[in-house]
């Protein structure tokens, strides 16, 4: 699941993208039992989900045993690629690092095989066909999936007197306020919505889909400062804050629950609206199931890009040097394009299984709420975050941005933002020339 927000130190990878084609190209197959590591991200109880499901491929392939090793960070898969003792299999929560992995080689190319197996990346909708690639190179698929959409507290819209959910950002900026409700010292109570950058799960990119704002142009050169609605959407939001009071707003925050607990401000009543990934509904069935709550696309300032939402997720590849390719390619292809045990996954860790065809499996679960995640998945107007050689370091700066913006230590924001498309793009350069993104 997409929870990973905090700075990754990503470190430059060694090798090249041709000598890990060359390495794949020259694998055999081992004739003995092969045993394949597999470092995944989950821990807990979404580890033994994980687990369970890599068991029926044990059991389907009697010389393969499979060790899986939980609770892996992106800075522990650098060091071993670096170190040269990486597993067979990893994966990673942060899509945003595919850039960093395709082109250092650190992952090896996927193509080749993907090409001798028969497979298309056409079988995966096209935001995850973008983000486990870069520059020609495909070296991830997609092992599940992360979509984020509107959570809104029906017991609260009822009080208000509100009839459903709202779905331009006109109507969730009316709704928002109505549903904000003070203390008599003016502190707040109950909190309409919460766009703070940094709180749970709000990051720029995670928002400024609404707006349909891009990051790129032809050319791989940001733009953010040329497209409108990166400006539409950072005032919409400084408009929003400004109108709840910043300091109110930071003080009401230190006083709620850890997003991954029990306390949860959307769980608890606090937070009558939340921008929040498909996984909470899993949260709340387990910690607060008789919450009467629903769940929506985020609202847009365009109505045709309703129903659509922000996309990332969970990818996996096999890194470079990995002494059973072979084998562990043939166990990435199962648990990235078979149906059911993506199915099983998606059941249990409650996040969108990544094939075209898994989203309409009889095998999920049905769920109401879960449902909403699968149609934004299929969305074809859902974007991502753009994958560069930076890795999530791109991402960070733009929400470094943000924060200062929030608390009004921006004076100009048009030259604000043409600044940081000039230090985008020279993070961007000095990553492809070997220097630390």
């Amino acid at each position: 699941m997409r929870r990973v927000r905090a700075l990754v130190a990503l470190l430059v990878l060694v090798g090249a993208c041709a000598a890990a084609v060359a390495a794949v190209a020259g694998t055999s197959r081992s004739t003995g039992p092969t045993k394949l590591t597999v470092w995944v991200g989950w821990s807990a109880r979404e580890l033994g989900v994980f687990q369970k499901v890599v068991a029926e491929y044990d059991q389907a392939h009697p010389n393969v045993t499979v060790d899986v090793v939980g609770s892996i960070n992106d800075d522990k898969i650098v060091a071993a690629i670096r170190a040269g003792t990486a597993p067979d299999v990893v994966s990673s929560f942060n899509s945003y690092n595919v850039g960093t992995y395709c082109s250092s080689g650190g992952w090896i190319n996927l193509g080749p095989l993907m090409k001798q197996s028969g497979i298309s990346a056409s079988l995966f909708p096209a935001a995850t066909q973008y983000y486990t690639q870069y520059d020609g190179t495909r070296c991830a698929l997609p092992l599940l999936a992360d979509d984020y959409g509107l959570y809104y507290n029906k017991t609260l819209f009822k009080s208000a007197g509100i009839s459903g959910p709202p779905k331009t950002i006109a109507e969730l900026t009316a709704d928002a306020k109505k549903l904000t409700k003070f203390n008599p010292d003016g502190s707040i109570k109950v909190l309409g919505l919460d766009p703070f950058i940094g709180f749970y799960e709000n990051v720029p990119e995670r928002w400024v889909t609404a707006w349909g704002a891009k990051w790129l142009d032809g050319q791989n050169n940001s733009i953010l400062s040329k497209q409108p609605g990166w400006s539409q959407w950072l005032k919409w939001q400084r408009s929003y804050i400004d109108w709840v009071g910043y300091d109110k707003l930071v003080k009401f925050q230190a006083g709620l629950g850890d997003e991954f607990s029990a306390s949860n401000a959307f769980e608890v009543g606090k937070l009558a609206m939340n921008l929040d990934g498909e996984w909470r509904v899993a949260f709340i069935q387990a910690e607060h199931p008789k919450l009467d709550y629903g769940t929506a696309p985020m609202p847009t300032a365009k109505p045709s890009l309703y129903g659509s939402g922000y996309i990332n997720g969970t990818i996996i590849g096999i890194p470079k040097n990995g002494k059973n390719q072979a084998e562990a390619w043939d166990l990435v292809k199962w648990l990235t394009t078979n149906t059911h045990a993506l199915a099983e996954l998606s059941n249990g860790l409650r996040n969108v299984p990544s094939t075209q065809a898994s989203l309409t499996s009889k095998e999920l679960t049905p769920d109401a709420h879960f449902a909403t995640f699968l149609k934004i998945f299929g969305n074809p107007n859902s974007t991502t975050s753009p994958i560069t050689a930076a890795g999530v370091s791109y991402t960070n700066l733009v929400q470094n941005f943000a924060t200062k913006w929030q608390a009004g230590k921006v004076s100009s924001l048009s030259s604000g933002l043409s600044s940081l498309d000039k230090q985008l793009d020279a993070m961007v350069k000095q990553a492809k020339g070997g220097g630390v993104p």
